[in-house]
């Protein structure tokens, strides 16, 4: 490991709480594939697998922010463990409907209540960073690409594990172990408490203004298009290597894509940067569309994975600047909020993303279905763009916008 990821870890409790954030959230990337397996075995329907999964999406686009937002006011440990709780108590619903064949709302409900308790525990985690490195902030660039190589190892370790254990061992296995995970490594992060960023309990008369953040008016459409590019990629990729007569290679394809923004987050966050986070921010998103402008000219599977791996290497140079972006304009009071409100946005941004991939590919294949996170990458350039340069106008005063980051 690079000398500034050892010198990162070797801050006061960080290993302790980058653990338990990794076990915890390892949930992310296995609760809607478990979902799929473990619904589509007991009812025989995708189409009902889909739509309970949906419903957790929303749920959790719904409870995150307002269970970060009371993080911020209350302390982390007060809201995350009985959260954490409630969240196995609603797996185990699920499961037990599921399993018991009770009717089709039941699972629904139960779906809606797991994702309400579900929490976005990235954010909690890199808030945790932001505080523990409040008098070196300019190491936080190296903190988040740090979480963003997390991120991806999960996103490539998670879906093989839920698979294995929901078609090798029972439908519900893949559920319990994310469940499993959710809890432990919730509870094992909510006991570190001399790491917890201090609660701020809001002002009389004042309010958190997180939702009326012009930052955050900004990024959270972009962070919903960089969502919509991410999930429209992973189902064209599936639906590609199906085609192309290699299915069983379709982990290995999106792999590549995911081991592509790993290498860029080791590689970014080891340098100093000079140059602004918002002008670091748009030219990730310039190199992201021009990634992705080569799956849509590739027509042989192997090769496809040699250029989604360089489409890969756009996503942490722009993810990771974007989460600095929100820890510059959001008060420290609200951070958590702010973070938990961009990583929902980028998961309802994926939702939507995969379903109306899955849709062009039933319609007209993964060929032309190519061109859906490519125009999703547009989208997110140009609002990020337009929006950053009218912030620039109208905050001219704003110290993140005009000014580099202080020199380590």
């Amino acid at each position: 490991m690079a000398s500034p990821y050892r010198e990162l870890l070797t801050v006061p409790g960080a290993r302790l709480f980058v653990t338990a954030g990794l076990v915890g959230r390892m949930s992310m990337s296995m609760v809607g594939i478990g979902i799929v397996l473990f619904v589509t075995a007991v009812t025989g329907s995708y189409g009902v697998a889909g739509a309970v999964t949906a419903t957790l999406s929303v749920a959790f686009a719904v409870g995150a922010p307002l269970s970060a937002r009371f993080a911020d006011r209350y302390g982390q440990h007060r809201v995350l463990a009985p959260l954490a709780v409630a969240n196995t108590v609603s797996f185990a619903a699920l499961i037990t409907v599921g399993q018991a064949r009770l009717p089709l709302w039941t699972l629904f409900t139960a779906a809606a209540a797991a994702g309400l308790t579900q929490v976005s525990l990235g954010a909690w985690v890199r808030a945790r960073w932001a505080h523990a490195l409040r008098e070196t902030p300019a190491r936080m660039h190296t903190a988040y690409s740090f979480e963003s190589v997390v991120d991806e190892t999960i996103f490539i370790a998670g879906p093989m594990l839920v698979t294995v254990l929901s078609t090798g061992v029972h439908p519900a296995a893949g559920l319990v172990a994310s469940a499993t995970c959710t809890l432990s490594g919730s509870l094992a992060l909510a006991g570190q408490r001399g790491t917890e960023p201090p609660p701020r309990p809001r002002e009389p008369g004042g309010g958190d203004g997180v939702l009326r953040n012009t930052g955050l008016v900004v990024l959270t459409p972009v962070f919903l298009m960089l969502g919509m590019t991410f999930g429209s990629t992973d189902v064209t990729a599936v639906a590609f290597a199906e085609e192309q007569g290699h299915k069983a290679l379709a982990g290995a394809l999106i792999g590549c894509y995911a081991l592509g923004s790993g290498v860029a987050a080791l590689w970014y966050g080891a340098r100093h940067w000079n140059a602004p986070l918002a002008r670091r921010f748009q030219a990730g998103l310039v190199l992201l569309v021009a990634g992705l402008v080569g799956p849509v000219l590739v027509g042989d599977l192997y090769l496809m994975m040699f250029v989604v791996f360089f489409a890969g290497l756009a996503i942490s140079p722009t993810i990771i600047p974007g989460f600095g972006l929100v820890e510059r304009l959001v008060p420290a009071g609200a951070l958590t909020q702010g973070l938990a409100l961009v990583s929902t946005a980028i998961g309802v941004g994926v939702a939507l993303g995969s379903s109306l991939a899955g849709r062009s590919v039933d319609w007209q294949g993964s060929r032309t279905t190519f061109l859906i996170p490519l125009g999703c990458a547009v989208a997110a350039a140009l609002i990020g763009m337009v929006g950053l340069r009218t912030m620039r106008k109208h905050e001219s005063s704003s110290r993140l916008l005009v000014a580099p980051e202080p020199a380590e």
